[in-house]
């Protein structure tokens, strides 16, 4: 993987500073960005021993609609051909639907998905101009799941970002182009305490807690290796597995144990 250079939204922290672990430990140069640029540069730094590599930061919030562009222009300027573009930065909001403001919709809406979308169109046309280029999208379990009683855009964005993984599959593997949706359960980061849902993730069974690090290493080994989809943990892929077989309307039931909070009637 030497000179390849892979760039990663909300990449200081969780899933996206682990994946960025594995990347440089495989030789990868590395754009990282994020919005805080105190906890971006402590990455970079953190990162650096890990491998002889270049590791560049940007800070970029992509609640602006113009963040995407800034980045594919910093890229651009300093002559970075992205091979592999990691779409992972994303939190939620902890608020019923009702009680949220339509702003803070819109911008979680575009984080989660107008960047992701942006973030695509502007680095497959490069990917494109070489024959060859990978796209990884960080989703969720939360995809196949029924819809819950908090966060209520949350799973049917992540469902979007899959069909959008598989639609960007359909159109470009032939030319070169392979993108991964990465779909990983309860992951021990700061996204629960950040999104202020801790006490939903605190009440979840211990052996459905994933290491992130973990995440990310499934999630790159199946997206060098091209795969569509991707369920990181045992355990997940068979909670996805009786999602996709058992009544939608027994899973409430079930989910008191398992994904407390997610269906209490409100």
């Amino acid at each position: 993987m030497k000179n390849e250079t892979a760039l990663i939204t909300g990449a200081s922290s969780g899933i996206g500073y682990e994946i960025a672990k594995c990347l440089v430990k495989k030789g990868f140069n590395l754009v990282l960005t994020a919005r805080d640029q105190s906890k971006l540069e402590n990455a970079a730094k953190t990162l650096s021993p890990y491998g002889n590599v270049t590791i560049d930061t940007v800070v970029a919030d992509l609640h602006d609609p113009l963040a995407p562009q800034v980045l594919y222009d910093y890229c651009h300027l300093n002559g970075l051909q992205i091979s592999l573009l990691v779409n992972n930065a994303g939190y939620a909001i902890p608020s019923s639907f009702d009680q949220t403001p339509m702003e803070e919709e819109e911008k979680f809406i575009r984080v989660l998905a107008l960047a992701v979308i942006a973030l695509t169109k502007l680095f497959i046309r490069d990917m494109l101009a070489v024959g060859k280029g990978r796209i990884m999208m960080i989703s969720s379990v939360a995809a196949f799941a029924p819809p819950s009683t908090i966060q209520t855009l949350y799973g049917p964005i992540k469902t979007f970002v899959n069909r959008f993984s598989e639609g960007i599959n359909i159109s470009y593997n032939k030319r070169g182009i392979s993108s991964t949706a990465v779909c990983p359960g309860y992951t021990v980061t700061n996204f629960h305490t950040a999104s202020g849902v801790q006490d939903e993730m605190d009440r979840v069974p211990s052996f459905m807690k994933k290491p992130a690090s973990r995440v990310a290493y499934e999630a790159v080994s199946a997206t060098l290796k091209g795969k569509k989809v991707i369920v990181p943990s045992k355990t997940f892929k068979l909670i996805v597995f009786l999602l996709k077989v058992v009544p939608h309307a027994l899973f409430p039931f079930f989910s008191k144990r398992l994904a407390p909070g997610r269906y209490d009637s409100r």
